[in-house]
C-alpha cells in the first residue's frame, strides 16, 4: 500500500532503523529470497527476517530444503539509528525495493512490527515514496542451525559452478526414487567425485583439489538446490567452503551462508555401468556433432522420446530421425573409423550431454547397440557422460 502521509511514522515507537543504498540493499534480498517456498501454506516461511544489529545487517530466509543467510556489514550501511528485528513478506519486500529509484532507502520498523519504507525519487527531496507493510514477529521465525564444521572443503566458485552445469541437468525430476533427484559428492583426499544420474543418462565429473582432506565423504545434495546455489556464485576468485555434517551441507561463500538438507540412502555406483574398453572411438567436432542432432531432432515427438538414429561406418557417420506423421531428416559427415553400428537414443539426452562439454571436438564411445554410449571430450578426461541407447523394435 502506498502512503503520501508522513504521519504514519509517528504512530508507534521506532524499533528498528536504518539508511542503505537501494544497490546494497537488492543483492542481498535476492539472494536471500532464494530460500523462500512459493508453496509454503506457513506464513512465517514465506518471509524474509531482518536482524539489524550494531554490526550490520543480516537477512534469513528458510523453507523445508535450504536456508540462507546474508549479511551486510555496517560500513556498507550509511546510517543504522536503531537496531531491531523483523519479519516482512518476503515477495513483497523483494518486488518493492526492485521498483524504487536509485537512491537511499529508509527502513523503519515501528511497534506492531510495521515496516514503513520510504525514498526519495530524483532530486527533489519532496517527492517522496513510501509504502508501509505489515511485519511479523521476529519471534516466530525458525532458529536456524548456521553452525561451521572445523575442517571446511574448500572449491574455487568458477571451478564449483561448472561442476553443477556438466552434471545437474542429468538429475531426475521424479520423486519416485528421491535419491536420483540429487547429486552425489564423493571425496577421497583430494579426488572429488561428483556423478548425476536420472537411471537413463549419467554425468560424472572428477577434480582434484588444491589441497588434500582426511575427513572424506560420500553425500548427495538436492540438484534444485545446488542450481539456486549456483545463481548466487559469481565468476570471482572468492572460494566456497563446504561445511559437511550427517543430514546438512552449509555453503560458506562471502557474506552468503547456505544451508542445504541432504538426501539420505545409497546411490548407485558408477563403476558398474560405465565401460572401460570401447570397438568404436569415434573424434568428431562439436559443432558439427551438436547441429546434425539438433537438425535431426525437429522431425521427433517426446511421445517417442524423440528418438533418433546414428549409423556409421568406416567412412561416414550418418545422423537421421523418421516420423510417419511428420517426415524424415538425413545428416551425413566423412569420419575416419574402423567399426561399424546402427545405434538409436534420445537427441535431448545427447544434446544435454554434448552441451556440457567445453571443447572443439567430441569423441563417442560404443561397443555395439545394447551397450552405453559414452561420451568425452577431447583432451578432457574429468568429464564422462553417458546416455543409454533406446531399442526402436
Amino acid at each position: 500500500q502506498l502512503y503520501n502521509n508522513s504521519n504514519n511514522k509517528k504512530k508507534g515507537k521506532k524499533k528498528m532503523k536504518l539508511i542503505i543504498k537501494k544497490s546494497i540493499l537488492l543483492e542481498a534480498l535476492l539472494n536471500t529470497s532464494k530460500a523462500i517456498s512459493q508453496k509454503n501454506l506457513i506464513p512465517i516461511l514465506t518471509g524474509i527476517k531482518f536482524d539489524l544489529k550494531k554490526e550490520g545487517l543480516y537477512l534469513y530466509a528458510s523453507d523445508s530444503d535450504i536456508s540462507i543467510r546474508s549479511f551486510i556489514d555496517k560500513d556498507e550501511i550509511v546510517k543504522i539509528e536503531e537496531t531491531g528485528s523483523v519479519v516482512i513478506g518476503g515477495k513483497y519486500i523483494v518486488e518493492i525495493v526492485k521498483k524504487l529509484p536509485e537512491s537511499n532507502i529508509v527502513i523503519e520498523v515501528l511497534d506492531g512490527y510495521n515496516m514503513i519504507i520510504s525514498a526519495s525519487d530524483g532530486e527533489d527531496l519532496n517527492n517522496k515514496i513510501e509504502f508501509n507493510l505489515n511485519g511479523i514477529n521476529p519471534s516466530e521465525f525458525p532458529n536456524l542451525d548456521l553452525e561451521e564444521s572445523k575442517n571446511p572443503i574448500v572449491i574455487d566458485p568458477i571451478t564449483f559452478k561448472t561442476i553443477i552445469n556438466q552434471t545437474s541437468f542429468a538429475t531426475s525430476l521424479s520423486e519416485t526414487r528421491p535419491i536420483l533427484t540429487g547429486i552425489n559428492f564423493k571425496l577421497e583426499g583430494k579426488n572429488l567425485q561428483v556423478i548425476a544420474t536420472d537411471s537413463y543418462r549419467l554425468a560424472k565429473k572428477v577434480i582434484e583439489l588444491n589441497d588434500s582432506y582426511d575427513n572424506s565423504f560420500d553425500i548427495v545434495i538436492p540438484g534444485k538446490n545446488l542450481l539456486e546455489l549456483s545463481r548466487i556464485i559469481e565468476d570471482d576468485k572468492e572460494n566456497i567452503q563446504l561445511h559437511i555434517f550427517s543430514n546438512k551441507i552449509l555453503f560458506k561463500y562471502k557474506n552468503i551462508l547456505f544451508l542445504s538438507r541432504l538426501i539420505s540412502g545409497t546411490y548407485p555406483v558408477s563403476s558398474d555401468i560405465i565401460p572401460t574398453e570401447f570397438s568404436i572411438n569415434v573424434n568428431i567436432s562439436y559443432s558439427n556433432l551438436f547441429n546434425m542432432i539438433d537438425r535431426a531432432s525437429l522431425l521427433t515427438s517426446d511421445k517417442d522420446k524423440n528418438i533418433i538414429r546414428l549409423d556409421l561406418n568406416d567412412k561416414e557417420l550418418i545422423i537421421s530421425s523418421n516420423s510417419p506423421e511428420i517426415g524424415k531428416v538425413e545428416n551425413k559427415i566423412s569420419v575416419i573409423n574402423d567399426g561399424s553400428i546402427s545405434i538409436s537414443f534420445s537427441s535431448k539426452y545427447m544434446l544435454d550431454a554434448i552441451r556440457s562439454f567445453y571443447t572443439d571436438n567430441i569423441i563417442i564411445c560404443m561397443n555395439n547397440d545394447n551397450s552405453p554410449i559414452i561420451i568425452k571430450g577431447d583432451g578432457d578426461s574429468s568429464l564422462i557422460q553417458l546416455v543409454l541407447p533406446i531399442k526402436t523394435y
